[in-house]
Formats: C-alpha cells, sequence, structure tokens
C-alpha cells in the first residue's frame, strides 16, 4: 500500500501499514538466532537485536507517549538511544535476547493499537504537526522501514554462514533494449523546481521547496555497470593517485582496497556476493558496495564528474517539456514491482534498463531503486529550513562531513523513497547499497537551454552523448584519456 502522501491516513489504512511493516521486519530477522542478532558485524553497524529495540522503542516514544517538538528526542532514552550510545559500543549494551526483543516488539504494538482505536486519526486539529495529515504514523513507518534496509545492510556483512536471504522474486532478466553503458543524456538547464513543501511524508530535510536555476549538463543514462567499473580497475584504477583526493587515497592506501566490497576474485575473473548468492560477475547490473571516493575517482577517470543533488534531481523528476516536477520519475504513482526494483525482495541490482517504465522525462533510466547514488553534495538544510519533529534527525548531521545520496536501493522499502527523498552517509561508507552515475558540464558545441531535441527520451528532451570507447573512457578531454 501507498502511504498516499497529502491526505490523512484512515485508521484501518495506519493499522494495515504498521502490519506490514512489522511482518517485514521479522521475516528478515527469521532465519537468524539469537548470536546472529547479538553480535556486531561491523564499528559502523549495530547489532541487530538493538535494531529491534530501537524500532519498539521509537514507535513507544512518538506513538505511545508524544513528545513535543520542541524537546523531541528526550523520550529516547536508555539503551536505544543512538545519540547516547553510537554504533560501535552498541555491542556492550544490556540487549536483551532475542525473544526479549520480540517481545518488546508485540508489547509496544499492542498498546500503539489500543491508542489509535481510540483516536480520531482523520479529525486532527489544524494545529497538532504530529497528527496533522497523519504525519506521525507515516514517520514510524518510515523508520522502520529504514531499519529494514539498516538490517539487511548488517547482514551483508555477517561472517561465517552467509545469510539466507529470504527472496521473493529474481531480479529482472537483461533487457531487449538496454541503455548503452556509459551513454549520456541533456538536461536543457533553467530554473527547476527541487525539494517539497509536503508535510505528510517528506522529512524536514526535504522541505521547503524552492528554485534553483542549473545550468544545462549531461547525465548517465544508468547507474556505472560493473562492467565499466572493472575497465576502471584495470586501467590502474585504484594504483593512479592522480585520480582521487588525497582523504580518498589515503584511506584506499591504509584499507589496501582494490575492488568493490563483496567482489572476490575466481580463477581468471571476478564473482560478486549478495547475502548467500554468489555469482561470476555480471557486467550489465550496476556496481554497488563502492564508497563517494571511488565514485568520484572513476568519474575523474572517465572524464566525468559527479552530479550535484541538484542535478541528480532535476534529471529524475524534472520535465522540461511541462515545467513541472514529478514524485517519480515515471509520475506521481509510487514504485510498484514493474516499475523499479524496489521492495520486492530480490536481494540485488536488476541489469540496467530492467525496468524500462523506470525513466525519467529526460531519458535517465533506473534513478528509483538498485543502488543508493552517490552525489558530489555535501548534506545541509535547504533555505528556510525547520526542524521537524527533532532537531536530531536531519540537523546533527549538517555539514561537510556527509555526502548526499539519492534514489533509494534493491532493499528500500517503498514507503521510504521518492523523488526528493535525500539520504546521507560518510565518503568511505561501503557498506550501504551505494553505486552512482557519472555527469559532465556543457560544451561550447552542445545543444543551448531550449534547444529542441529529438533523441533518446520519451518527449524528445534527452539525447545521447555517445563519447565512449570500449575501454570506457571519453574520446575528448578528461584525465582519464
Amino acid at each position: 500500500m501507498d502511504l498516499k502522501a497529502g491526505r490523512p491516513l484512515a485508521r484501518h489504512e495506519i493499522v494495515e501499514l504498521l502490519q506490514e511493516a512489522r511482518g517485514r521486519t521479522l521475516l528478515l530477522v527469521a532465519p537468524l538466532d539469537d548470536s546472529d542478532l547479538r553480535v556486531q558485524h561491523d564499528a559502523l553497524m549495530s547489532p541487530i537485536l538493538w535494531d529491534l529495540g530501537h524500532i519498539a522503542h521509537f514507535e513507544e516514544v512518538w506513538l505511545l507517549e508524544r513528545p513535543e517538538t520542541s524537546g523531541g528526542t528526550e523520550g529516547l532514552r536508555g539503551i536505544y538511544n543512538p545519540f547516547e550510545n553510537p554504533r560501535a559500543t552498541r555491542d556492550s549494551l544490556p540487549l536483551p535476547d532475542a525473544r526479549g526483543a520480540r517481545d518488546y516488539l508485540a508489547q509496544v504494538r499492542r498498546a500503539a493499537l489500543d491508542a489509535l482505536a481510540a483516536l480520531d486519526v482523520r479529525d486532527a486539529p489544524a494545529d497538532d504537526e504530529l497528527l496533522r495529515d497523519s504525519f506521525i504514523f507515516r514517520m514510524v513507518l518510515q523508520h522502520e522501514y529504514q531499519h529494514n534496509e539498516t538490517i539487511l545492510q548488517t547482514l551483508q556483512l555477517k561472517t561465517g554462514e552467509p545469510y539466507p536471504a529470504p527472496r521473493g522474486v529474481s531480479a529482472a532478466d537483461t533487457p531487449d533494449d538496454p541503455p548503452e553503458p556509459g551513454s549520456m543524456v541533456w538536461f536543457p538547464g533553467g530554473a527547476v523546481s527541487v525539494g517539497t513543501d509536503d508535510r505528510s511524508e517528506a522529512y524536514d530535510n526535504e522541505r521547503p521547496a524552492h528554485i534553483v536555476e542549473l545550468p544545462p549538463f549531461w547525465i548517465d543514462a544508468s547507474p556505472v555497470t560493473n562492467g565499466e567499473f572493472l575497465a576502471f580497475m584495470e586501467d590502474g584504477g585504484y594504483a593512479r593517485a592522480a585520480l582521487w583526493e588525497p582523504e580518498g587515497w589515503e584511506w584506499i592506501q591504509e584499507q589496501e582496497i582494490d575492488a568493490p566490497r563483496h567482489w572476490e576474485r575466481s580463477g581468471a575473473g571476478w564473482s560478486e556476493r549478495y547475502f548467500d548468492a554468489v555469482r561470476p560477475l555480471d557486467p550489465s547490473r550496476p556496481v554497488c558496495h563502492v564508497c563517494f571516493w571511488e565514485a568520484d575517482a572513476f568519474a575523474r577517470w572517465a572524464g566525468k564528474r559527479l552530479p550535484t543533488e541538484f542535478e541528480w534531481e532535476a534529471a529524475a523528476t524534472w520535465d522540461p517539456q511541462s515545467g513541472r516536477q514529478l514524485r517519480f520519475p515515471w509520475g506521481d504513482e509510487p514504485a510498484t514491482p514493474d516499475r523499479a526494483n524496489v521492495d520486492v525482495l530480490t536481494f540485488e541490482p536488476a541489469p540496467v534498463g530492467a525496468y524500462p517504465a523506470n525513466v525519467s522525462p529526460v531519458g535517465c533510466y533506473g534513478m528509483i531503486g538498485d543502488v543508493w547514488e552517490w552525489t558530489a553534495t555535501d548534506f545541509h538544510g535547504y533555505p528556510g529550513y525547520r526542524s521537524f519533529p527533532y532537531a536530531e534527525y536531519s540537523e546533527a548531521f549538517f555539514g561537510d562531513e556527509y555526502k548526499v545520496l539519492r534514489g533509494g536501493s534493491f532493499a528500500t522499502r517503498t514507503g521510504a523513497i521518492r523523488g526528493t527523498f535525500r539520504n546521507w552517509d560518510y565518503p568511505i561508507r561501503r557498506q550501504i547499497f551505494s553505486g552512482f552515475r557519472c555527469a559532465r558540464d556543457a560544451g561550447a558545441d552542445d545543444p543551448v537551454a531550449g534547444s529542441p531535441l529529438d533523441r533518446n527520451s520519451k518527449e524528445g528532451v534527452g539525447v545521447p552523448w555517445d563519447g565512449i570507447t570500449s575501454q570506457g573512457h571519453p574520446e575528448t578531454g578528461g584525465e582519464g584519456g
């Protein structure tokens, strides 16, 4: 079910959504014993027992205690307060066992449903920002959705026996006419709307909607593929300091990184692991488990750069023909299994172009689902930003320490992604399901803003840039050539 942005939810819709979210959480952890749930697989990831307790505690605070927005985190007390207990120390907390965690989840849910039964959810006072348009219920739902993905990120790191992923479907097969790897589409630039004024589901860092002026630019028609990234590696990409920012170069040297995380040498080639599935590297799938520095180095090698988050959002959601911002690349309707590789238990990215409906007005494929996409933008609030309902969700992370990611992954729940959604993380993070696409500035011989274009898009807006050789280098310009 869609979260139905922009209107209050009926009580039965809230109940259905809450129960579905909890069912997914329990499905993901069902194959795990207490030791699997308790171990900390990485210093940057929580023990899953902590995630489960935190899900219950967050619901308890916001649906049962209803803290005031001015001090919304006061209720996040004890072992499940993420601000008092950094990830690296959570394995030392007195966490309950698996049964205790499940009992806590069930106890809070029973109390929440009892409270919901006595609440007139569709007639909230106009000055109650938490209840208005059912925001508080959507926030609790999105919080659990996000921890579903966090749990899977942790389980991808599981040592010993790999996590037996409960696959519901297989990732779609290679399409008949996929976009050419490395091809680019043209964005004509101009004044575009970014962000949103929606207060029913959008987080504070997505608001308010505002106009930005973008110069024309080129952007990859699809995420960078395994095949393209392998060409970068074979050309010495991890050994050429000139391709890397000094901080990134120092980090990969210290960590001895020479390939994306979860790539393994397999005879003369490479294989890739997603949970319990190890397969020969598929060159047609988006590269995944790369950090910002790896993405940035590849872009330099290819004679390109990473897009800004506004370039990314414009290419994903802005329709230059109608002058309108869409909620998703394909329109305003939510993601479904035939539209995008998101929330369908595939447990891996699909081949590029496998979801032909997942194309934006300018001709960009796969901007929702498959892999989170790094951008060049530091995480800050928008002009007119207002913290709501608590500063620690967004504001505590503003600054140049984090880079913005967009678009969601195969593990992102449908209700936790939209064209305006902003994720952020450290540039060194490879644990997340992250990839990227590249951009480049307009050149002197390119079309000018507003000029008619005639190829490679639904409405004639985007045109391909075909300046890519078989090695992945641009035929003109750039350090990698």
